[in-house]
């Protein structure tokens, strides 16, 4: 079976720009502004390590395990030694750097994009394209993707830290104080208008599979409605400054019409559209179609799903993804490398069933496990309740023959479904997991076969920032459509319950709640949980002098030499 090739760069794109930890990288093979950036395959290559910058070292430093464990939807879970998982839960950072591995990657591939922005614009690369348009064409991809790409590592950094240091050029001083909120905002902006003006308005079907996870201009227009709802609703709601405008670096400023605009370019444009089935864009969705035995999971068998696979409008694993638009891949690891698991998506593992390891549904840490209330307060009528939510016990869902280990703590019968071990025998028998047995990986190692792409943006929330930003319920209604829910008239609660149900468990719950300004009462509520087979009860202890805001890594802290203020609430 087809090879997945996924453009990891483990030592490329190093370029030292500075004297601080945080941003320097170790140029292994001699190259230098001065002898790099001078060729399309040194650029891309540069762009490979700008990509690398999102995979972390810490698995409490991801940001989609991070964002899922503060949000209402799931409990710190592990064993008794998961103490990471519980404290990122609680809003505890006795460890100071809890999220140091975030803040570094962020500023490495914020260095890195620096370095493509100002050396692309120079390079004449007029000798490798057959003429001056096509090389015209590679430098304005270039430069438009390292622009969103920096504005990505900065909305990371602002969504979880506030205000951050700005650099945005190789010889900026590396010890600037933090930027304000609005001035961190409106460089992401800036960055994210400049991706929608130079990248190329190609459709995504016609968009080659072999940059699939790329970011291009429908992805920019669909982050700007993301950081545009965050800036004014975190403005509005936390910061007590109400505001309906994204501030730009030149002192101009988005309102919401205008970025209304953007999301319709997508809408009308982009080529991107809905799954047919919400619950086909997730991989055990494959798992009776791959085992050949639809008794490995009667439920998706009953229900006729079929994977839409994960290689863009490739249909080589289901029928091509027209969703997904902009994904982090993952491939596999192994013990020897430096980091060997940073590539295999750790949200798999983590969040899988703890000490047990069945069919399709496979062993892992048992962190981020489901509020309770969640399930109890969701429509049974709504198949993403079931799409989503993976119970225990149940043979239908191929959890029969579970469990409760001596050491799951904050259980609730509940696991999430879209991001878990996925499993089956292969032909001699031999259970393995899924996505070694699709990309022909030699390691099965149970901690480094997830290869699952997490999806960071697809067309629905494109539908949905559209009705929340216009006020409007086309786009709420075309989801609910594709759910077989009935038409409902927009408000702002309507819209609310649909995000909270689209995207359960991907990483937006967490930052919808801080926007809304509801997240002072999300957590006000006592759980019966099971900690270790003993009874106990669960409550979390948010503190609003946070601001919905996460500290700033005490060893920046010092090695700013005082430079940097902590956040509120954390000193």
């Amino acid at each position: 079976m087809k090879k997945i090739k996924y453009l990891i760069a483990l030592s490329t794109l190093l370029v030292a720009v500075g004297c601080e930890d945080y941003l320097e990288t170790d140029n292994l093979y001699g190259k230098s502004l001065e002898t790099y950036y001078n060729t399309p395959t040194d650029i891309e290559e540069a762009m490979a390590g700008v990509y690398n910058a999102i995979y972390v070292v810490t698995p409490e430093g991801s940001e989609p395990i991070a964002a899922n464990l503060m949000s209402d939807m799931m409990l710190g879970g592990g064993g008794p030694d998961d103490a990471s998982a519980k404290r990122v839960d609680n809003f505890i950072d006795p460890a100071e750097d809890t999220y140091r591995s975030m803040w570094v990657q962020s500023y490495n591939g914020i260095a890195r994009t620096n370095a493509i922005i100002e050396k692309t614009a120079s390079a004449d690369f007029s000798s490798y394209f057959p003429s001056a348009e096509e090389a015209q064409q590679f430098k304005a991809q270039a430069i438009g993707e390292a622009h969103f790409m920096r504005a990505f590592f900065y909305f990371r950094l602002a969504k979880f830290f506030g205000g951050v240091p700005l650099i945005t050029a190789v010889d900026d001083p590396k010890d600037v104080p933090r930027a304000s909120y609005s001035e961190t905002f409106a460089q992401i902006a800036t960055d994210l208008k400049m991706a929608i003006e130079t990248l190329p308005s190609t459709p995504f079907p016609t968009i080659p599979t072999a940059t699939y996870g790329h970011a291009n201009k429908w992805v920019a227009e669909a982050y700007m409605g993301r950081v545009y709802l965050f800036y004014t609703g975190y403005m509005t709601n936390i910061n007590d400054t109400p505001t309906n405008t994204l501030p730009l670096v030149d002192g101009g400023s988005l309102g919401a019409s205008e970025v209304a605009a953007y999301l319709e370019d997508v809408i009308n444009n982009s080529g991107y559209a809905l799954a047919s089935d919400f619950r086909n864009l997730w991989p055990y969705s494959y798992v009776n179609i791959a085992a050949g035995n639809d008794e490995i999971l009667p439920w998706a068998a009953e229900e006729g799903l079929s994977w839409v696979g994960q290689d863009g409008a490739n249909p080589t694993f289901g029928t091509g993804n027209y969703e997904s638009m902009f994904v982090q891949r993952f491939s596999f690891g192994d013990w020897g490398w430096n980091n060997g698991n940073i590539y295999t998506n750790r949200l798999s593992l983590f969040g899988s069933i703890r000490g047990n390891s069945l069919v399709p549904f496979g062993e892992g840490w048992g962190w981020m496990t489901v509020n309770p209330r969640l399930w109890a307060e969701w429509d049974d009528e709504d198949p993403r309740k079931l799409g989503s939510i993976l119970q225990v016990g149940e043979p239908s869902q191929g959890t029969g023959n579970w469990s409760l280990p001596n050491n799951q703590d904050h259980f609730t019968g509940f696991y999430n479904k879209k991001y878990t071990a996925l499993q089956y025998p292969n032909e001699a028998g031999t259970v393995q997991g899924m996505f070694v047995q699709l990309y022909g990986w030699g390691n099965a190692d149970m901690q480094l076969m997830h290869a699952q792409d997490f999806i960071f943006m697809r067309y629905a929330d494109v539908l949905l920032m559209h009705s929340e930003i216009t006020g409007t319920a086309e786009g709420l209604n075309a989801v609910r459509a594709r759910a077989g829910l009935d038409p409902v008239g927009y408000s702002l609660e309507a819209l609310k319950q649909e995000r909270l149900h689209e995207f359960a468990f991907e990483g937006l719950r967490w930052f919808d709640l801080v926007r809304w300004g509801d997240v002072e009462s999300a957590f006000n509520y006592t759980l019966n949980v099971s900690n270790s087979g003993a009874a106990a009860t669960y409550q979390v202890n948010y503190r609003p002098e946070t601001k919905g805001l996460v500290p700033i890594p005490e060893s920046e802290i010092r090695l700013s030499n005082g430079v940097y203020e902590q956040n509120p609430g954390w000193e």
